[in-house]
């Protein structure tokens, strides 16, 4: 079955601890109700770095991206439908969802 990657760019953060707890148990939900599906579920990023052509190191981002997961569909048709029930959505977050290609198995 194939693999897709859900990649969350964005989202605003809500400043109240209860608040973030809230949107949490509703994300933390929503991963349980795709069950077997879920192959790898949230990946957030912390203290990124970007690396440049010429080498140079630059503490941060170039990207609004903040994690990922992983998710087993039987088509892209189904995996934007479940991303369309994601809480991240909630808080003005983006997804980006591509199909994951399995490099191990191409021949050369």
């Amino acid at each position: 079955m194939p693999q897709y990657i859900f990649v969350y760019l964005g989202g605003e953060h809500a400043s109240n601890p209860e608040e973030r707890q809230k949107h949490f148990t509703k994300y933390q939900q929503w991963l349980s109700s795709l069950g077997d599906a879920v192959v790898s579920p949230a990946i957030p990023f912390k203290d990124t770095h970007t690396v440049h052509p010429d080498s140079t190191i630059d503490a941060g981002t170039t990207s609004a991206m903040s994690g990922l997961s992983i998710i087993k569909m039987a088509s892209m048709d189904e995996a934007l439908k479940v991303a369309q029930s994601c809480p991240f959505l909630e808080i003005n977050g983006t997804l980006e969802i591509s199909e994951m290609i399995d490099m191990s198995s191409q021949s050369n």
